[in-house]
């Protein structure tokens, strides 16, 4: 949601939509899945770009919207969107390339996000951003605090023999005794 123009709502829908964003190698593969990649549409001496129709809708919508509310403020999207119509580019064409551009902006943010989820604190894999057992609490009560010094008896539990664990008359090799039901 840091990004201009992502509300917790578009932060969502990236979030689900996405899932994984290291299962796309670059950037370019990210802009077609969303749809934001141009399909060449050139025809004789003309080269021209057009939308592509493909890719997830739902995320090229968020990223529609997103350029939309840049474009209301002065933000370095309307910045881009402004000098691509300077440089001839129709306003339709300029918001292609200002989806294009914030697709760019979407996977390198989401990039840098699912770095920092697999690294703790310190920057290293597997760093726990919680503190030591004690935990992260002055005050912590006395049952959450270590001994003062090593146990004075031993932990292990002593073994039960399996007979004991049963009742008398199932675990006798006497017949006999065993009461009606048994086989």
């Amino acid at each position: 949601m840091s990004l201009e123009g992502i509300g917790p709502s578009g932060a969502a829908r990236l979030l689900v939509e996405v899932a994984d964003i290291t299962r796309f190698p670059d950037r370019g593969h990210f802009a077609s899945w969303n749809g934001t990649a141009p399909i060449d549409a050139s025809s004789g001496d003309r080269v021209r770009h057009r939308l592509s129709r493909a890719g997830n809708r739902q995320i090229n919508r968020v990223l529609h919207i997103m350029a939309v509310v840049q474009l209301r403020r002065p933000t370095k999207g309307r910045a881009y969107f402004d000098r691509k119509v300077a440089a001839g580019k129709t306003p339709r064409e300029a918001m292609r390339a200002l989806k294009r551009r914030l697709s760019d902006v979407v996977f390198r943010q989401m990039r840098a996000d699912a770095r920092a989820a697999r690294t703790g604190p310190g920057g290293h894999l597997g760093a726990a951003t919680d503190s030591s057992a004690a935990g992260c609490d002055p005050n912590a009560g006395s049952s959450d605090k270590s001994l003062p010094g090593p146990a004075t008896c031993d932990p292990t539990p002593e073994a039960i023999p399996f007979s004991r664990l049963l009742p008398a008359p199932w675990f006798t090799p006497d017949r006999s005794r065993c009461q009606a039901g048994c086989a």
